[in-house]
């Protein structure tokens, strides 16, 4: 009887709560329920992003690491591609300098810096390269001193056999020469000492080595001013070298130049080219050398007048290591006839005698005794100087 009671009352209270409120509860559930897992949904959105940002953070660090090591990379690949090199000539002499048999201004004592050069040689790759080498000297015999570029080119090297350069470059004789006699620290080659011929020019220049570097050619199209003056000039000078080494000691060298010295210009024109023909036969071996070059020059100092004039000369030179530590003697003479057509007599004898003694690496000092005589038989020119004194090579 309990139990049909409780059963009634049960299903008149059903009967009394309104359907619309149990789908309203139902509904509010759902929401509910929806609203949890938007906010479910929403933290791990902020988790994502959290870790995405610092992700981000650790992505930008590493980019900078990474450009920074760029950087230094970039840095370390210039660094050794890239080679800084110096060299100076300076002496401490004292000169006694006479004209017709009277001392002149030059003579007394000084300290010159002959030469100093500070080269810079960049590689861009194994076949583009390009140099700049700047000169500076003080002379105390013109009390000036001046500073220029000697060198300014651009190289490509497509072997061994062939390098072609632009720009102002060593030309094809003298340097050479200068390597196998080995003391143009002392004085230049004969040719350069007597304004015969310049190391250096503005142009387009070649060379190279074959026969498995027996051959040495060069070959260079230039202004014809020298390397301190690259202004224009009506045509182009040339100059050329063929050597061959039956040895790696010895060298056997031809080589010439023609051309006007720039002097040639759009309303000047020339009247004869200057030519000169070099030869020179030597051998090198450590502190051990000996050679003779000879040279022939036409029209050198004639270019723009009417008469005509030729100069030749010869030069031999001979150095024997005295000991195992590395001290040299050394000694040089230059003879030359000046002017064999206009002044026949007029000649320059040239010598020196020295000691060379290496201090440390790229250091080196020598003693040294010079003598220059330059006269004719009218006695019109009688020059004549003795220099002794210190002289050095700096190199790094």
């Amino acid at each position: 009887m309990q139990r049909t009671t409780l059963a009634l009352a049960l299903a008149v209270a059903l009967a009394t709560v309104p359907l619309d409120a149990l789908a309203q509860d139902a509904r509010d559930a759902e929401i509910a329920a929806l609203k949890q897992q938007l906010a479910d949904l929403a933290a791990k959105v902020q988790a994502l992003e959290e870790r995405s940002d610092a992700q981000s953070e650790v992505n930008v660090e590493q980019a900078k690491a990474n450009e920074a090591l760029a950087d230094v990379a970039a840095l370390k690949k210039l660094v050794n591609d890239t080679k800084i090199s110096g060299r100076m000539y300076y002496n401490a002499s004292n000169i006694e300098d006479s004209s017709k048999g009277v001392k002149t201004d030059k003579s007394g004592f000084a300290f010159d810096i002959k030469r100093f050069y500070v080269g810079i040689d960049h590689a861009f790759d194994e076949k583009w390269s390009m140099n700049l080498t700047t000169d500076f000297q003080y002379a105390s015999a013109i009390s000036s001193t001046e500073f220029y570029l000697k060198k300014a080119y651009v190289q490509y090297k497509a072997s061994d056999a062939f390098v072609l350069r632009a720009g102002a470059a060593d030309l094809p004789w003298v340097p050479f020469a200068e390597t196998w006699n080995g003391y143009r620290w002392i004085e230049p080659t004969i040719a350069d000492r007597l304004k015969f011929a310049t190391s250096a020019e503005w142009g387009l220049h070649a060379g190279g080595k074959v026969a498995g570097g027996a051959v040495d050619y060069a070959a260079a199209v230039v202004n014809g001013n020298g390397y301190k003056n690259p202004g224009r000039s009506k045509g182009v000078d040339f100059e050329g070298r063929l050597a061959w080494s039956p040895t790696e000691s010895t060298v056997l060298a031809i080589g010439g130049y023609t051309g006007t010295l720039g002097k040639e210009k759009e309303t000047v024109d020339a009247r004869h080219n200057a030519e000169r023909l070099d030869f020179m036969a030597a051998y090198a071996s450590g502190n051990t050398r000996v050679g003779l070059q000879y040279f022939q020059a036409r029209n050198w100092n004639n270019v723009l007048t009417a008469a005509t004039d030729k100069a030749s000369g010869y030069s031999l030179w001979g150095s024997v290591g005295l000991t195992d530590g590395g001290i040299t003697l050394f000694g040089r003479y230059d003879r030359t006839d000046l002017s064999e057509t206009l002044d026949p007599s007029l000649r320059d004898v040239y010598y020196n005698l020295g000691v060379e003694w290496p201090v440390m690496k790229g250091i080196k000092l020598a003693t040294v005794f010079k003598h220059t005589d330059q006269s004719n038989d009218a006695k019109t020119r009688d020059l004549e100087t003795n220099e002794v004194g210190v002289w050095g090579e700096f190199r790094f």
